[in-house]
Parts: C-alpha cells; structure tokens; sequence
C-alpha cells in the first residue's frame, strides 16, 4: 500500500527536476516538508499541461482549491495534502499561499498571451514568487527580509523556465514573452509558433537572459547574511538554473525545436559545490 510519504516521493523524483537536487542535502523532517510542497505543486501544475479540455482542467483545479480548505479545516483527502498537512504548522505554511499557486495555474488556462512584462510578472509571483517564499520558510528562513530574497530568486528561476521552454509552450499554443517586448524587437508570433529563428529573436532572447540575470544578482543582494547558510537549498537551484541560462545563452538561444538542460550528473555536482563549499 502506498502511504502518502511515498506518493510525494515518487511524485517529485519523477519529475526529473532540478529541485529534487536542492532537497537532498536537508534533514529529513523540511525534507517531508518541501518534497509533499513541492508534489502539491506539480499536481495542480500538470492539470494544466496534461489536460487538454479547459473546461475540465478549470473544474479539476477548482476541485484543488476545495480539497487545500478542506485539508486546512481538518480533512484532506488527496495524498499530498495528507503529506503536507502535518508540517504547515511548523513552517507557516497557510492556505492562501496553496490558492496562490493554483490561482496562477488558473492564468494559465485564461491567458496565452502577456501584454508587458508587468503582467508576466503577475503570473510569475503567483507561480513561482509564493512557491519560492513558502521554500524558504521550510529551507529554516529567520529573517524577515529573505521573502524579498525568496521572491526576486522565483521570478529568475521562472524566466530561465520560460526562455528554455520557449519552443515547448508555442507547441501548446502559448508564448510567455511580452507582446510589447516582441513588437520592440520586431519578432512576430507566428515565427515562434512556426520555430524560425533569425536576428531578431536571437536579440530578443538575449534581452530576457540579461534581464533573468539582474534579477539572479538582485536576489543574491537581498539575502540576509543570517541566512546564507539557511538558504542553501534556494542558493543550489540558482546556481542550476544560472548554469542553464548560460547554456541557453552559448546555444545562441536554439530553443524551438529543442530542450536545452543539464545532466543529471552536473546538476548534483553543482548542488554538491554550493552545499561542501559554499559557492556557485
């Protein structure tokens, strides 16, 4: 029989993410913690990306949003809210932070389509700024000013997602790259959709990754000292996700017809170094 344990476990390791890498190196209770947070993440995430009826995935994702008050008033009944529950208490975690997550999911359904980068970062707070504050809380987070830390690091680590899936959302009829930033630089969204690469893209990209990396140097100048040691888990995925932009950027941004990403091997290596030796 598999116990709740169990099915976060094989949830997240099945993943292939990088994240799994990050969890790792901690004791084994914020282990239980982020490997049942960052399962609940997946399930409502892969709502999205595997069910193809809107209309069903809107009525799946508000079954979610009834199973998170459920499980808050008492009474889950899903395996990774069973896996979850018993450490909200002792990492705040709240039911806002879940509806969050599955409010950005929501956006997914709604829009295809970002009008300026404001709006994009509206979705990336929800997807990825409230799965990175909840993160550090669990990571052992003591200072008030790493949640602006834990925010600015989600919003890099989402736009190095975008820039490397670029060519597998255009498959799913969505481009994240502002329409503004598209129409500065010239690029139509019929060539995305139709994977032609020219010039224009190429300085495009080259724009978003300049940007993702300022916002991977801000992250790590807001990051209290009092919690380096703390945030290392958070510190291991920058350094995966940055290794990642910088091979993104050295393929001259060959994404539409391909995945770029890092082995298995050299994801635990960099892991490995932030966690013996402290350093990227």
């Amino acid at each position: 029989m598999t116990t709740p344990e169990t099915y976060v476990q094989q949830k997240a390791a099945a993943s292939g993410s990088s994240f799994y890498y990050a969890f790792m190196f901690l004791p084994q209770p914020r282990r239980q913690a982020i490997t049942a947070f960052y399962a609940f993440c997946r399930e409502v995430d892969d709502v999205v990306d595997e069910v193809h009826d809107a209309e069903v995935a809107t009525r799946k994702l508000q079954w979610w949003r009834q199973e998170v008050s459920a499980a808050f008033a008492g009474n889950p009944s899903h395996p990774v809210l069973q896996a979850l529950m018993p450490h909200t208490g002792a990492y705040g975690i709240q039911a806002q932070h879940l509806h969050a997550i599955i409010e950005g999911c929501e956006m997914d359904l709604a829009y295809s389509r970002y009008t300026d980068f404001a709006g994009l970062q509206r979705y990336c707070h929800l997807v990825a700024g409230v799965v990175g504050e909840v993160a550090a809380k669990i990571f052992g987070q003591t200072q008030q000013a790493t949640t602006a830390y834990a925010h600015r690091l989600g919003l890099a680590l989402q736009l190095t997602n975008i820039l490397r899936d670029v060519g597998e959302d255009a498959l799913r009829g969505r481009i994240y790259l502002p329409i503004q930033e598209l129409q500065r630089f010239d690029v139509k969204a019929s060539e995305i959709l139709d994977r032609q690469y020219s010039e224009r893209f190429i300085a495009l990209m080259q724009f978003q990754a300049e940007r993702a990396h300022r916002l991977y140097d801000e992250a790590l100048a807001l990051l209290p000292a009092a919690d380096k040691r703390t945030q290392k888990p958070g510190l291991m995925m920058a350094s995966i996700y940055r290794t990642l932009l910088r091979e993104i950027e050295a393929s001259q941004f060959q994404v539409l017809h391909q995945r770029i990403g890092l082995t298995p091997l050299r994801k635990l290596w960099l892991a490995w170094k932030m966690q013996a030796l402290g350093r990227m």
